[in-house]
């Protein structure tokens, strides 16, 4: 596992796409990069380098001007829709240099989300963004982002393993029950990116009091998975109906969960969170309860973090049967990183088999 790094070569989400209006440039920070985010007055969301070709002023910072160009807010360099520089106010009566031009990062919008691929364009192959049609479809609540101050890595593993669901979240989602159920792992490779999910089927299935709320069945047959889609997205879903029904569309309910998680750099991330159901009213229920289980996660992984801080002097990790998802998932996410431009990173081995 990268322990103070991240997958370079991969799509993430910048946002949502309503976060990113006509003419105004946004400014991000993506996998340690600065990165603007730019919907054009044609509609079209474009993305660059957020620094001045001059002197490193971030253009998130600058004005759209009424023929349409970025204005830079510090010595007025002016840029077009595609990153080109066509106007020097100091000096209108020189050729432009042929350098003054932003380097751009691709950019897709797709099912309600803006995507950005911070790494090296020639390396996206056949790595395509994820599709998350629920999110777009289905009745859809989202969080504000939160900036998490840990290495993504970690918050992908607390979202492979539900075990910890007792006790960091015991009383809310999460008992002991839960951390029994047996599962299997898949491995597929889907849109380009070699993918892990878990698989927890369980039948007659007596439900923690919340989920007996949401779904109004105590006893159930129940088919839970996590499956971290790409290095940016983890998606949940579940499904529960009554014993012998599951499979049965009139009598399932349950819902999808994707978790983007967006690397700032090695120690932080931003972490979105949807959640989606066919019901708005289930959505709204369940998306009561989710505030505090934020807060149990980012409270866990903060500390996780500042532990890495101290050297592995005789320390060492002891992993359980529940670790093979997210042992499969360091080995993914490590081969990955090997690809990147700039890759001086401490590793934490992964061992093959567990």
């Amino acid at each position: 596992m990268p322990a103070n790094s991240f997958v370079e070569n991969a799509w993430y989400v910048a946002g949502r796409s309503n976060e990113f209006p006509v003419n105004q440039p946004k400014g991000l920070k993506i996998a340690n990069r600065p990165v603007l985010v730019w919907r054009t007055a044609d509609n079209k969301v474009q993305s660059f380098d957020d620094r001045c070709v001059h002197k490193r002023m971030p253009l998130s910072e600058g004005t759209i001007q009424p023929d349409g160009v970025l204005e830079c807010a510090y010595h007025g360099f002016c840029y077009d829709a595609k990153g080109q520089c066509v106007r020097i106010p100091s000096q209108l009566d020189l050729p432009i240099p042929t350098r003054a031009k932003l380097r751009p990062f691709p950019c897709l919008e797709q099912d309600g989300l803006v995507w950005v691929w911070p790494g090296d364009p020639a390396k996206i192959g056949d790595m395509t963004a994820p599709p998350t049609p629920e999110i777009a479809e289905w009745h859809t609540h989202m969080f504000d982002p939160i900036q998490v101050p840990a290495n993504y890595i970690l918050l992908i593993e607390n979202l492979m393993d539900i075990t910890h669901f007792y006790p960091l979240h015991d009383g809310n989602i999460g008992d002991l029950e839960q951390s029994k159920i047996p599962f299997e792992i898949v491995e597929e490779k889907l849109n380009g990116v070699d993918t892990v999910k878990t698989v927890r089927k369980a039948q007659n299935y007596k439900q923690p009091p919340f989920f007996v709320e949401w779904f109004g069945y105590p006893v159930v047959d129940r088919w839970h998975t996590h499956h971290m889609v790409s290095p940016a997205l983890t998606r949940v879903e579940l499904r529960v109906a009554p014993p012998g029904k599951l499979g049965n569309a009139p009598d399932e309910r349950g819902y999808v969960i994707h978790h983007a998680h967006t690397p700032i750099d090695a120690v932080s991330h931003t972490w979105r969170l949807w959640v989606s159901t066919k019901s708005e009213k289930l959505t709204r229920e369940i998306s009561k309860t989710f505030p505090q289980v934020m807060d149990e996660d980012l409270w866990a992984l903060e500390r996780q973090q500042k532990y890495m801080e101290y050297p592995d002097d005789g320390y060492h990790e002891v992993y359980l049967r529940s670790d093979k998802a997210l042992l499969r998932a360091r080995k993914i996410l490590s081969e990955m990183e090997k690809g990147n431009a700039r890759s001086s990173v401490s590793v934490v081995s992964v061992p093959e088999r567990v």
